[in-house]
């Protein structure tokens, strides 16, 4: 079976580059064995989105009104990907 790919999209016009590189490291980091690949995709319309290759939508900036926080997003994939992984202190309320 193969790995799942995320795929963060991001608005480059209004520089979310550093916003879409940043959780990428920290999903890589959490997840770089349950991962196929991470991609990071140049957009624009004030774009945030982190979906799955095959199109699942896991957060969508406009659709929740704010930016994920590194935890929220590590929960979202966690519980796409490798549900019941702990996250450790990202776990924690």
């Amino acid at each position: 079976m193969s790995k799942p790919v995320i795929e963060i999209h991001y608005c480059r016009t209004c520089r979310f580059v550093l916003r879409a590189t940043w959780m990428a490291q920290e999903l890589l980091f959490t997840f770089g064995d349950d991962l196929g690949g991470l991609t990071l995709a140049p957009d624009d319309g004030g774009v945030f989105r982190v979906q799955m290759a095959d199109g699942t939508v896991l957060f969508d900036r406009h659709a929740a009104g704010h930016f994920p926080e590194s935890k929220e997003l590590k929960q979202l994939v966690r519980d796409a990907i490798v549900p019941g992984k702990d996250l450790g202190h990202s776990d924690k309320h």
